[in-house]
């Protein structure tokens, strides 16, 4: 793939780069200006530094402000100009960003932009919302004002994260991806990609932004960044000082050994102000005399505003030019100039909305506030994306396809977009035109078209202005030159000659209207001054009307040629490509010959990015509109047609995984709302508040942790989608942040809480108010910290509201593309095989909270179909039968209740197995019995191991029910544990009282359901016993401190003992307590194991239906691996406590059981694979076999041989115990043919 920047020397390497590793991230942390200005100077890119600060000390300077007016009231206008400029420029900044740099960066590293062109679309819907606040009839109410500095919170939040990342990630890359030169052409044309009318604005603002250092490094950088044409520099430079040309004048002479002493062409420009500054007052006087000329020479119908006229004709013939292209294409057939014909389309589209825009902003308002054309522009707007759109569709169909249907939609749409515009025109020319003619002088008139034209970026000014003169007669040229001198202040005077000589290049012939039209040539005017400054110095108090008329005076032709040519910077560049899409006539390329302008281009019409001024056309229309790079832009091409409305439709795996989104909104909206109900200083609220914010922050880690640890390196792994995630990952750690500052905000809210509290209590008790002030100065604490942390939760609830939305737009797709129903189950399976018990029975309910029935049941499948494997569907049940309603109610809102007991009984319902208490079990005959067995036999919707069970259960219930009928018998007897077996305390370590037994440190004792005795265990109880104990039906237990029985619990009820823990580890669901181990319960086994916890330092495997250590991630799966019996001890390993090794090829075994088998052995029992890497023991092989020397009669003998690593056959020199496999190199075989006949054993292999 070629580079973007061929035209430019020293340019990178192209293609499509991927991040190998980590990228040296910007610190934005108040850089010092040394460093800053080294960096600047060193990477042109840097300058967005100095943008980056200017915009977070705005931002600051906003948000002060607007707490302050929330604090005491106050004017809100001056608040909300402030407000109207910094969206302006904010919003010009993102779209230049989306229409240059990011394009740019996309085509050298992949899957990286698009992320931050949807965080712009975020921001400016935060601007929307922000607006239509400020635009309410509220103002004058508190909880108005609070809210407004809690909105500009929050969008300063977002916007100095959006912006922290770009230094952190896209600076890096661009820095890394773009050599000097190429980083230095982005930022020149992203500057010529702002409307200049903007610009005029942008520049002093961020120059009054930065301090004076800064603002010369930012200049010395701008000196690197412009192109070495003098006249460009004066324009852009005239902007960044934002005042008067006279004003200038005297700063560039005060100041010109500090300003220009870095660059020649700054020198000449000081000296070139200077000449400016002699010639004022005769300026002045040709400028008056010009306009009082005109004025009288022209007719009185003539009035400037007609030139919209010119436009709009211009406009219909090259639309009409298109059109009949299109008849043409259609008629040949011939689609080869397809390219070439989108370009063209491309232009006029920019031109026309372009043209609305100015429309909009400029003409409409100063002649009728309430007249609009904005639903037209839009329509337009549409129409012309269809027509691109269908051009793209066209040339992806290629050859292979019958085209004539897309030829006849061309031409239609075409032909609609003519008849559209031609009738908006229309009503334009009858409704508008007459009221400007009537209310507007024709300064005024001039005006209103110079700052439409000024609507526009220079990059598109620069095509179109010879576009429009080239379409016009000579009179008509020469007047719009006219009125564009005439309209434009003093300060603009090399932006005036710069658009001249732009003009001059339409035309066919070389003649310059300017000399024509204002009586003078303004680039031979710039000539004649930087020569005349070389011999003498401005002398402001000697200048008079004749020397001033002579300075204006047309020079001679070739004079001016070997003027201009002498430094080589006026001439234009010879860009053939400059304007590829504005050729409607035929634009010879300027030379300095007879009568000709020779101003420079602009040079950013020539790189090979394809990237237009769209970007910034469409969010000029409204307040908001998406902000996405050009039309044809290959930035948003893929899954632009993929929205919110329509992924729902689908059902995947993966999908349910999003659905935690839905629940985190609905928090989210709580906290927002519930924030601004805190300074009433309510102390159950405040506690209600800090535990929905404490489950949300946890549930929230747990799913980022999810994302960043599972989900993100699943993306990553596909070689398209390498870098698609990096930007999430970054939000992850700006939002834990957030949640950290809530965190402390709401710990110091609930000690002031407590401080009132106790103060108000000791007054009540001495019965005054001694510490009166000191309480209200608290009370002021409370509700200013209070007003903060509203703004925090509404900048929580914003970024992560766009976050989650992001995720959803730009990442879920992606699944779909990307990832089978499979792969999509086994994410699934592997982000809930990290989720502990506990989290899970706080998640469950709070996600089916915020879910419909449907969606319940369609998330509750999608987990079952990714833990069929394992137990979850058993531990599920055991959880909601052993969670009472008053426990749900404590923990969660009543509509978690309602949701979780309809879950609960559609599980219920579900289940038909047959589930005899020992009552009827123990009524039941023989026959009834064995029918029933026969029954489970036969049930085909049973899992094999649980039909097993109860069948095993069925044949033994008569012994097991007799049992059963003495202990309950005697019940009543031994209720108080007087004569009950084993009713004492046992102890692990007698020495030092230590309750308990050899098994486990605990301080209870179980009591058995089958025989009713009690024991410390269940190993001990099956010690002693003839049966096995079910410690998961246990429902009673015995305080081994005062001996009282009662129902099974973590801590003992007796009064005398105070809530005595029975251990610190206590499981509701196996009865099962611990006092000095790390233990979790597995969901998905349904057992408590040692350990951390599930995501810690365990994970479930779905498939093995085990837990396994985070170190084997990778291993081999092999289904329902760990539910068999040990191959060395033949113990069940599943419930097994003892330790449990697992094996590369899959199996596993004992811990133990390892060590003693490895002793004499290195391969699987099982599938003799071997046991680990056995490289060195083969090594050692190969030196004996080496060593060794076989009787003759057998050293060409051969076997054939099956390697147990490799699964291939071979054959190996004939040995007695020894036979290496030809392909692995593994000694792990096996003979299966003794005597080979082969005679060339030694190379060939099978």
């Amino acid at each position: 793939m070629a580079t973007p920047f061929s035209g430019i020397d020293g340019g990178g390497a192209g293609g499509v780069a991927v991040m190998a590793g980590p990228v040296n991230p910007i610190d934005p942390s108040t850089p010092s200006k040394a460093c800053l200005k080294n960096s600047a100077l060193k990477s042109p890119i840097l300058i967005f530094l100095f943008f980056h600060k200017a915009i977070r000390s705005e931002l600051d300077g906003l948000h002060r402000v607007a707490i302050a007016f929330a604090a005491t009231g106050g004017d809100i206008k001056p608040l909300l100009e402030r407000y109207h400029l910094f969206r302006s420029i904010y919003k010009h900044h993102c779209n230049a960003e989306d229409e240059v740099i990011f394009p740019a960066l996309d085509i050298r590293v992949k899957n990286v932009a698009r992320t931050y062109s949807l965080e712009h679309e975020g921001e400016s819907v935060l601007f929307d919302q922000l607006f239509e606040l400020l635009n309410s009839n509220m103002q004058n109410e508190e909880s108005y004002r609070r809210e407004l500095a809690s909105r500009t919170g929050a969008l300063q939040t977002s916007i100095d994260q959006h912006m922290s990342k770009e230094e952190e990630q896209v600076f890096p890359l661009l820095i890394e991806k773009f050599s000097f030169e190429e980083q230095a052409s982005l930022v020149w044309q992203f500057l010529c990609s702002i409307p200049v009318n903007m610009m005029t604005e942008f520049l002093p603002w961020l120059s009054s932004s930065i301090s004076s250092d800064e603002h010369q490094d930012m200049h010395k950088c701008l000196c690197k960044i412009i192109p070495e044409e003098k006249l460009l520099r004066q324009v852009i430079f005239s902007w960044m000082k934002g005042t008067k040309l006279s004003d200038s004048c005297k700063s560039c002479e005060d100041n010109s050994k500090a300003r220009c002493q870095d660059s020649g062409a700054l020198t000449l420009l000081c000296q070139s102000m200077k000449r400016h500054c002699a010639c004022e007052s005769s300026r002045i006087g040709k400028r008056k005399y010009m306009e009082l000329n005109c004025d009288a020479t022209l007719s009185t119908e003539f009035h400037p505003i007609d030139e919209i006229l010119l436009w709009h004709n211009a406009i219909k013939r090259e639309l009409n030019d298109i059109t009949e292209a299109a008849r043409s294409i259609q008629l040949s057939g011939d689609f080869s100039n397809l390219s070439s014909f989108n370009k063209r389309l491309q232009f006029i589209a920019e031109v026309c909305i372009f043209h609305s825009i100015a429309e909009d902003k400029v003409i409409f308002p100063a002649v009728d506030a309430e007249l609009s054309f904005a639903q037209e522009h839009a329509e337009e707007e549409i129409q012309f994306d269809k027509l691109r759109c269908l051009i793209e569709s066209i040339q992806s169909a290629g050859a292979n396809t019958s085209l004539t249907d897309f030829y006849t939609k061309l031409c239609s749409q075409a032909d609609q977009i003519m008849d559209s515009i031609q009738k908006h025109f229309q009503n334009e020319e009858v409704q508008v035109l007459p009221l400007a003619r009537k209310h507007f002088s024709a300064k005024r008139q001039r005006e209103l078209l110079y700052q439409s034209l000024c609507v526009m970026p220079l990059k598109l000014i620069e095509c179109v202005l010879p576009w429009l003169v080239g379409s016009l007669s000579e009179e008509e040229g020469r007047s719009f030159l006219q009125n564009m001198y005439l309209a434009a202040p003093a300060s603009d005077s090399a932006l005036v000659t710069l658009f001249s000589g732009w003009a001059c290049k339409g035309r066919s012939k070389n003649v310059c209207l300017s000399s024509s039209a204002i009586g003078c040539c303004p680039v031979r005017i710039l000539a004649r001054t930087e020569e005349d400054t070389k011999q003498r110095l401005c002398e402001c108090s000697h200048t008079s009307s004749v020397d001033g008329k002579s300075s204006f005076v047309h020079a001679d032709g070739a004079d001016d040629c070997r003027r201009s040519g002498k430094g080589g910077n006026l001439l234009v560049r010879e860009d053939s490509n400059a304007c590829p899409s504005a050729e409607p006539v035929d634009i010879q390329k300027s030379s300095c010959s007879n009568k000709s302008c020779c101003v420079p281009g602009l040079g950013v019409n020539s790189n090979n990015l394809g990237i237009s001024s769209l970007a910034a056309v469409k969010s000029l229309r409204s307040s908001f509109s998406p902000s996405a790079p050009s039309l044809n832009s290959s930035l948003f091409n893929w899954e632009m047609d993929i929205s919110p409305t329509n992924i729902g439709c689908l059902s995947r795996p993966i999908d349910n995984i999003f659905q935690f989104h839905k629940a985190i909104r609905k928090d989210l909206e709580y906290l927002d709302v519930e924030s601004g109900k805190l300074n009433d200083c309510n102390e159950t609220l405040l506690r209600q508040f800090t535990g929905r914010f404490r489950l949300l922050w946890g549930l929230y880690r747990a799913h980022s942790n999810a994302e960043d640890d599972i989900v993100f390196p699943a993306l990553e792994s596909k070689e398209t989608l390498h870098n698609v995630s990096h930007s999430y990952t970054l939000d992850h750690k700006q939002e834990e942040r957030l949640f950290e500052d809530i965190s402390s905000a709401l710990s110091e809210l609930t000690r002031l809480q407590e401080y009132l509290k106790n103060t108000n209590h000791a007054d009540d008790l001495i019965g005054k108010h001694a510490n009166l002030s000191d309480c209200n100065d608290t009370v002021g604490k409370y509700n200013e910290l209070a007003t903060k942390l509203q703004g925090m939760c509404k900048s929580i609830r914003v970024t992560l509201d766009q976050h989650v939305f992001r995720e959803e737009l730009e990442l879920w797709p992606l699944f779909d593309r990307h990832f089978s129903v499979e792969e999509q189950d086994k994410l699934v399976g592997q982000i809930i095989g990290t989720t502990g018990a506990e989290v899970l029975q706080s998640m469950l309910p709070w996600v089916t909270s915020a879910l419909t029935q449907e969606e319940q049941n369609r998330m509750m499948d999608t987990w079952k179909q990714a833990t069929k494997n394992t137990m979850f569907s058993e531990w599920l049940n055991e959880w909601w039968e052993g969670t009472s309603a008053a426990t749900l109610h404590a923990t969660t809102s009543e509509s978690c209740i309602s949701l979780g007991t309809d879950l609960h009984e559609s599980l219920d319902q579900s289940d038909h197995t047959f589930k005899p208490g020992w009552k009827d079990i123990f009524r039941m005959n023989q026959n009834e019995l064995e029918a029933e067995i026969r029954k489970v036999s036969r049930d085909s919707t049973l899992d094999p191991r649980r039909k097993d069970y109860l069948i095993q259960n069925l044949m033994t219930s008569r012994w097991i029910a007799a049992q059963q009928k003495s202990p309950q018998a005697r019940t009543g007897d031994h209720s108080n544990g007087g004569d009950l077996l084993g009713c004492f305390p046992s102890f692990r370590d007698p020495e030092k009282q230590e309750f308990g037994c050899e098994h486990y440190k605990r301080n209870c004792k179980l009591r058995a359901t089958c025989c009713g005795k009690l024991f410390a265990c269940r190993f001990c109880h099956d010690k002693v016993s003839d049966h096995s104990m079910d410690r998961k039906a246990t429902s009673e237990m015995m305080c081994m401190r005062c001996l009282k029985i009662q129902p099974v619990g973590p801590v003992c009820t007796s009064v005398s003992c105070g809530g005595f823990l029975m251990a610190k580890y206590y499981c509701s669901i196996c009865k099962f307590f611990d006092d000095e181990r790390a233990v979790y319960h597995c969901p998905f086994c349904n057992l408590c194991r040692v350990g951390t916890g599930l995501g810690v330092d365990f994970f479930h495997c779905m498939k093995c239906n085990c837990c396994l250590a985070m170190k084997l991630a990778d291993h081999k799966c092999r289904e329902k691996g760990l539910e068999t019996n040990c191959p060395i001890c033949c113990d069940d390993m599943f419930t097994s406590s003892a330790s449990v090794k697992a094996l590369p090829c899959g199996h596993f075994m004992h811990s133990t059981c390892f060590q003693a088998y490895t002793c004499s052995h290195y391969i699987c029992p099982i599938c003799s694979k071997s046991l680990g890497d056995m490289s060195v023991y083969f090594g050692m092989l190969d030196a004996l076999l080496a060593s060794e020397e076989l009787p003759e009669e057998y050293q060409d003998r051969c076997q054939d041989i099956l390697c147990n690593d490799c699964d291939k056959k071979g054959i190996a020199p004939f040995h007695w115990l020894y036979h290496k496999c030809r392909f692995c190199g593994s000694y792990n075989t096996r003979v299966i043919k003794v005597d080979s006949a082969d005679s060339n054993c030694s190379t060939s292999n099978q």
